[in-house]
């Protein structure tokens, strides 16, 4: 048997949700064997049925908390040795069915890794390349998650949460409160992330009759609050009716709608005491152990009320403290804390969710349970379509699923919003449309993903993330804590670190890729480009258009002024391009430029080169960037994928995340000024074990390049102002040797330089290879490597039973009979 462990964290795992992971995977382990039965599968079967037998015992009554859980993975033996599919990471049969159609043969590492986390209930944040699997990795766990919250909703169960809180113990009500309030499990911590509007709860139990109690709420985050006593009959929204009685965090007491000034403000990590006195019917307040004096007298007709401990929340949260922790400040001589009320004092919460439908079992249609970010429209898309392919035999019910990007009709997305969605991928730019104008809630967001996150900083939309996050419950209204997943193409930048620090609960850390490296099928080179030898650009007679960044500079053929050599490095580069093309024979490549107009610009020479538009051209181009419309960038993307055009010429945004497989080249036009965007495209090639040749064309001398900032009243659209940045322009010299060196320092490599012939070494790979093609030499040691290797694996893996079975035996079986002897 392979068992392998997957840490689950405290606020989702309990008995329940472990034998549940337990009976997916053994159910699954069973069925596979049943597709190609033996005896040897007889044996595995029946040992699955006797493992989840012992689990079972082990885990049944006891609240399995910050603990680990070894779960079997058996099945996948008898197709590809140890090896295990998702199905054995806990993923649902009906979403191990999709991924089998999908010839998905194995889990890829980062699945293997990330997928038992998510589904443990943390946080993760994970490194691995585009085509490395990792939308799989954070959509699966999703839509399962997702699919089982929907059932037990319709089924009123609350398998995940809370669903039948006991009120053997005072805490806050579960189904007592607003439907933006979210409740801890222990019930003692609420917080409402809803900015517009009041959300409140009540307690558990009340107190009636007679005595004098007091209990304790610490604020825990900066907000609006009040908090105090309710009777049943009072709304939620405290201090707004006869039978409420509220203290707010503005230095005002509340009652049927009258706001009075009374004590002074409070706010985070002030803590307030609250006391009730039924003797003498009467309600005051202390702050930090200090009274604040009488608050309230209470009508007489309430004399025979019942008062609840009472909140209401606006973007805030609260901890509290009903007397079965130590207080901060201990009551006044006479005052008990209500959990110490009379048993014939106490009256339990009529409303506990026994035959009706509670705030944290209702569906609120236009708030999804998962917000995925995007870079870019096209990313976007392609998860979008990943997350329909996973969940195609998940039914009854089916999770919802919308693609929220610009370029499409807004009154479309309205529409489906307001019929009910569960999982809304989008870009950042639409989402905040659709969350400011209130048409997209965050109250029931469970997961909140970041894709690219290291693109998405780069874009400048660290404060939407910052806002987005800060506006999502930090715990779920059915008591669940919110999961935030980010990926990244590398966990090193310096402000994916901070984010991750800033925003997220002890994440784990799932780093594949570690520091910035070149795959060993990826051979890249440089082509220097130098006007001051290369002189044949004083007699081109037909030439890429340049950017016009000179048009007012001193520019003349003879010079060796500063702007004509970099007028003179912009119309080599295209005539480079196209040597490079034919040097190399490429019939399919990914084409970088810098800026959206040096796309345009290359789009037409090629194509003005190669006879016109059409398959017969040698130079058949599109492009993708932000200007062209979400129309014509999808149907331009479509046809480099299914090769009707031999080129896409693209910017670093709109490429971002594009899984575009079997890339033989990839061509720098410019290098880019982010050390990280030059491992993110010459990553583009050499996949999946085949050889790739990533091309970067340098100029030797400074160019003169467009930069337009927020400075730029257009933002580039249609600028002509070619001063310099520091003159109030919007134009800048761009120094391609420093940035060359600051890449090779950071890859620690020199990176190989050919001539302008574009000829690349015969032997730089052991022989001669062919781009988009397996390597085809790989050397003799390698024949007898897994020989080799079979005893050091059979030794790794007996020490690891053995660890396991230490660690099952110190924290779970202790107390157990079958673990004797």
């Amino acid at each position: 048997m392979v068992y392998f462990l997957a840490k689950m964290r405290p606020s989702t795992v309990g008995s329940e949700n472990a034998i549940s992971s337990m009976e997916r995977m053994c159910g699954y382990t069973k069925s596979k064997l049943k597709e190609k039965p033996s005896n040897r599968a007889a044996e595995m079967a029946a040992d699955s049925d006797s493992f989840l037998g012992e689990r079972r015992t082990a885990v049944e009554g006891e609240d399995v908390d910050e603990t680990s859980i070894f779960f079997l993975g058996v099945g996948e033996q008898l197709y590809h040795g140890s090896s295990r599919g998702v199905a054995e990471l806990g993923v649902q049969p009906e979403v191990a069915k999709a991924v089998d159609e999908m010839d998905w043969m194995l889990p890829t590492d980062v699945q293997a890794e990330a997928i038992p986390l998510i589904l443990g209930g943390g946080d993760v944040l994970m490194a691995a390349e585009t085509g490395s699997g990792k939308t799989g990795a954070f959509c699966l766990p999703i839509i399962q998650i997702v699919w089982e919250t929907l059932r037990d909703l319709r089924e009123g169960k609350g398998k995940h949460g809370p669903s039948a809180q006991p009120v053997q113990k005072w805490s806050l009500s579960f189904f007592d409160r607003g439907s933006a309030m979210a409740i801890t499990p222990d019930g003692m911590r609420c917080q409402s992330r809803e900015q517009k509007e009041w959300h409140g709860c009540r307690a558990t139990k009340g107190v009636t009759g007679k005595g004098k109690y007091y209990y304790e709420a610490l604020v825990e985050d900066e907000g609006l609050c009040r908090v105090g006593w309710s009777t049943s009959q009072a709304a939620l929204d405290l201090g707004t009716d006869k039978n409420g009685f509220g203290f707010g965090g503005t230095g005002k007491k509340s009652n049927n709608k009258n706001f009075d000034n009374y004590g002074e403000a409070f706010g985070m990590h002030d803590v307030i005491g609250c006391l009730l006195d039924l003797d003498d019917m009467e309600i005051r307040f202390w702050k930090n152990g200090a009274d604040l004096g009488k608050a309230f007298s209470i009508p007489s007709q309430l004399k025979d009320a019942t008062f609840y401990p009472a909140v209401v929340l606006k973007n805030a949260e609260m901890l509290f403290n009903f007397g079965e922790q130590q207080l901060k400040h201990q009551p006044p001589n006479g005052y008990v804390v209500v959990c110490e009320a009379p048993i014939d004092c106490t009256i339990n919460n009529p409303a506990t969710g026994t035959g009706q439908t509670g705030p944290s079992q209702t569906k609120i249609k236009n708030a999804p349970q998962a917000i995925i970010i995007e870079p870019s429209r096209e990313l976007a898309e392609q998860t979008h379509n990943q997350m329909r392919l996973f969940k195609k035999f998940v039914d009854n019910p089916t999770p919802k699923e919308l693609l929220v990007i610009g370029g499409v009709s807004v009154k479309e997305q309205i529409s489906a919003l307001q019929a009910g969605v569960d999982i809304v991928v989008g870009t950042p730019g639409r989402l905040e449309d659709l969350m400011s104008s209130g048409h997209l809630s965050l109250t029931q967001c469970r997961f909140f993903v970041l894709d690219e996150a290291d693109g998405l900083l780069q874009q400048g939309y660290g404060d939407l993330i910052n806002r987005v996050h800060s506006q999502i419950p930090k715990i779920t209204s059915d008591g669940k804590r919110l999961q935030m997943i980010v990926c990244s193409a590398t966990l090193h930048s310096f402000d994916v670190k901070k984010m991750a620090e800033r925003l997220m609960h002890f994440p784990t850390w799932v780093d594949l890729k570690g520091e910035d490296a070149v795959p060993e099928t990826v051979h890249h080179i440089v082509v220097t480009v130098d006007p001051r030898e290369d002189k044949s650009w004083t007699n081109l007679k037909r030439h890429i258009q340049t950017d016009d960044v000179h048009v007012n500079d001193n520019v003349r053929p003879g010079s060796n002024n500063p702007e004509t050599l970099s007028e003179a490095v912009k119309m080599l580069k295209g005539e480079y391009c196209v040597r490079a093309i034919n040097e190399h024979k490429m019939d399919r490549a990914l084409i970088f430029c810098r800026t959206k107009l040096d796309c345009d610009n290359l789009e037409r020479y090629l194509i003005s080169v190669g006879g016109g538009r059409g398959p017969k051209n040698p130079y058949s181009c599109v492009c993708l960037h932000g200007d062209r419309k979400p129309p014509e960038r999808k149907a331009n993307l479509e046809k480099f994928k299914h090769q009707e055009v031999r080129f896409l010429i693209c910017t670093d945004v709109a490429a971002r995340g594009l899984d575009i497989g079997g890339l033989p080249f990839m061509i720098n036009m410019t290098l880019p000024d982010e050390k990280s965007n030059y491992v993110h495209r010459i990553g583009r090639v050499g996949r999946a074990e085949r050889m790739g040749l990533a091309i970067s064309i340098v100029s030797a001398v400074p160019e003169k390049v467009w930069y337009h900032g927020e400075w730029c009243p257009s933002r580039g659209r249609n600028c002509s102002n070619t001063n310099l940045t520091t003159e109030g322009g919007c134009c800048m010299w761009y120094n391609e040797p420093q940035y060359l060196a600051d890449i090779e320092e950071h890859l620690g490599v020199t990176i190989q330089q050919v001539d302008p012939d574009f000829k690349v070494p015969m032997d730089e790979f052991d022989g001669k290879v062919v781009y988009g093609q397996k390597r085809s030499q790989t050397g003799t040691n390698y024949q007898t490597h897994v020989a080799q290797m079979a005893p050091t694996v059979q030794e790794l893996a007996s020490l690891e039973s053995q660890a396991q079975l230490i660690y099952l035996k110190r924290h779970y079986l202790k107390d157990n009979p079958w673990n004797k002897g």
